[in-house]
């Protein structure tokens, strides 16, 4: 099989002919840039850049020797934006190896941090000396009373994680930015065996947290109910606006878009469900079915923690994979969410513990543990495998290599 027809098997709740595989296909499902050095000096591998194109969580493009090394099966609709020379400038990671930095971010040393600032001047997000990330700094709509949203894209445009965007979306300004999207996707589907993903975002319950910070959007939901569902009609709005035109320019050349909304903690759901059925499903249902009705796309969701809770509502509104399956979070047991969804949601991710186990465990333990959660999730297909979220910074290479042998040498 193919990478492309690993993915769509899988997907389709069939089983391919051996585990499908990703890094990197999604912004918390990468490498960061460090242990992506580090991986390569262990393996020995030279040249190639090490190219950052998520600078908020720190985060590389895997090259073609990875994809290739590791069987990875689908790959980022971003990394056909990152051809361009110009848009790269060597820069010195905080570990001091080597890397190439987007030019079009305007990040700067300031004291003992790095600071992102925009055209305004304002510092967006920072990541401080010995911390290997960004960090939001700024939330445009905090402390401010406001009923009237018809100039929130001023207010969107001050968020951190739009502002720090990929390749991708670093063109979303351009006048001719559908066309460009058009032609990208089809090229790479032209040239690449492997599935391809875009990040698409529509993010409702995180973009009200960006804006107004998350203590304050919580304790908003509940006290000015009226104001937040105008904020999120509006946002609804500019996500559907900006949904219809992506869906008419990639067509059926991109296999699975992704959305993105943490919806859990570690503990515990991180609203009540009832207010989830109440203010975000609707919405979400609204996107997730433009995505139904205009192509063959499979609709991804990433919500980070305890979202079993959710689930039900969320296959009712269209979802088809659930990401990073957390299964360290409270009620997430691998074995009793294959048990209760599997029939109707792909799990994408849970194949190892990335928070304790992958920087911490030996190499047999990771071998145990893929095992153990491939063998639960990957029954009558279903399950695409990747670590719970990012390989972060100060994994061993040794776990790296254990976590991707152990997984590749799974058949069906």
């Amino acid at each position: 099989m193919t990478g492309r027809e690993r993915i769509l098997t899988a997907l389709n709740h069939k089983e391919p002919d051996k585990l499908p595989m990703d890094c990197g296909a999604m912004r918390s499902t990468g490498i960061s840039g460090m242990s992506y050095n580090s991986l390569k000096e262990y393996l020995g591998v030279t040249g190639g850049s090490t190219k950052m194109y998520d600078v908020m969580q720190q985060l590389c493009i895997p090259e073609e020797w990875y994809l290739d090394r590791f069987e990875i099966d689908v790959i980022d609709f971003a990394r056909a934006f990152a051809d361009n020379p110009e848009d790269w400038q060597d820069w010195a990671l905080p570990d001091g190896s080597q890397a190439l930095f987007p030019t079009w971010l305007n990040i700067k040393k300031e004291g003992n941090e790095w600071a992102c600032r925009d055209r305004d001047g304002d510092m967006l997000a920072h990541m401080p000396e010995g911390v290997a990330y960004f960090s939001q700094n700024y939330w445009p709509l905090a402390g401010k009373q406001k009923d009237d949203f018809s100039d929130l894209d001023t207010y969107m445009k001050k968020n951190a994680w739009a502002h720090l965007s990929d390749p991708l979306w670093k063109n979303a300004e351009r006048p001719a930015f559908f066309s460009l999207l058009e032609n990208k996707a089809a090229e790479l589907k032209s040239k690449s065996n492997r599935a391809v993903m875009m990040g698409f975002g529509g993010n409702l319950f995180e973009n009200g947290q960006f804006l107004y910070r998350t203590d304050e959007f919580l304790v908003n939901l509940l006290i000015e109910p009226d104001n937040m569902n105008k904020m999120l009609d509006k946002l609804l709005e500019m996500h559907l606006e900006t949904l219809e035109k992506v869906l008419d320019a990639i067509g059926n050349s991109v296999d699975i878009i992704m959305f993105g909304d943490d919806l859990g903690t570690q503990s515990a759901p991180m609203i009540n469900p009832d207010l989830y059925r109440e203010v975000f499903y609707p919405r979400h249902k609204k996107m997730f079915q433009m995505v139904k009705d205009r192509t063959d796309m499979k609709v991804f969701l990433h919500s980070c923690g305890s979202v079993k809770q959710f689930l039900p509502d969320l296959i009712d509104a269209g979802l088809d994979i659930i990401n990073p399956v957390q299964t360290t979070a409270a009620d997430m047991d691998p074995l009793e969410l294959k048990k209760e969804f599997g029939k109707d949601l792909v799990f994408w991710g849970g194949g190892v513990d990335t928070q304790h186990l992958l920087p911490n465990g030996t190499p047999d333990e990771i071998r145990n543990n893929v095992r153990r959660n491939a063998e639960i999730l990957m029954k009558d297909g279903g399950f695409v495998f990747t670590q719970i979220h990012n390989i972060v910074t100060g994994v061993p290479p040794e776990n790296i290599v254990a976590m991707y042998e152990e997984a590749n040498s799974i058949r069906y």
